[in-house]
């Protein structure tokens, strides 16, 4: 067991050894998103502050007023987000052209991390902020994250192979090792739906009432 532990540990590290450049690329990519969510947030105006406080408030009221929460609900819809995404991913990760909409998802999800941080810890303040990050959004995030920048390169690279070698086989070969990476990270994002409703949102629901 330790030795297959070891395996993939080594495995995933030869990956990423051999497509540094890439990872470089759609992780300040996905970073810029942060800060532009950041940056957006903190030039709103009064009146949509006044409304994500009132949201972010509804949604804190509605966690301690709810006494079981519809888990089975929530996996389903966090389940065909994750897997629309992926989806949507590996499509247009196939297509020459679909690439900067690939590079286009990961900016846009960095946006909505970057948005989510700044909205909690400006209504929140620091530590309630950064607390309720860490409780509510960390842990499926570190699974989440890693798996979605893993498509990205996976669809860049084959547009790399595709446009050094434009032969019929070699695309075949391609698209075929790209869909095989696919399934492996959409498996990788149903696993952080799990821990997203199995874990953060019962802990969340049961640190609720510091909020």
């Amino acid at each position: 067991m330790k030795n297959k532990g070891i395996k993939i540990k080594d495995t995933i590290k030869q990956h990423i050894s051999n497509n540094s450049k890439e990872y470089i690329i759609v992780t300040l990519l996905f970073i810029i998103g942060i800060f532009l969510g950041v940056l957006f947030i903190n030039n709103v105006g009064e009146a949509q502050k006044v409304e994500i406080d009132s949201y972010l408030n509804n949604f804190v009221d509605k966690m301690k007023n709810t006494e079981n929460l519809d888990n089975i609900n929530l996996l389903k819809n966090s389940m065909k987000q994750n897997i629309l995404l992926s989806v949507i991913i590996w499509f247009f990760g196939t297509t020459v052209i679909g690439i900067p909409i690939v590079f286009g998802i990961i900016l846009y999800r960095g946006f909505c991390l970057g948005y989510t941080i700044a909205v909690c810890v400006s209504i929140m303040g620091i530590s309630k902020g950064i607390l309720f990050i860490i409780i509510s959004v960390l842990l499926q995030n570190l699974i989440f994250i890693p798996a979605i920048l893993a498509l990205a390169v996976s669809g860049f690279k084959l547009y790399k192979s595709i446009v050094k070698d434009n032969r019929k086989e070699n695309i075949k070969l391609e698209i075929m090792r790209h869909t095989i990476f696919s399934i492996i990270m959409l498996v990788v994002l149903l696993v952080a739906s799990c821990i997203e409703v199995f874990i953060s949102t019962n802990i969340l629901k049961s640190l609720i009432k510091y909020f």
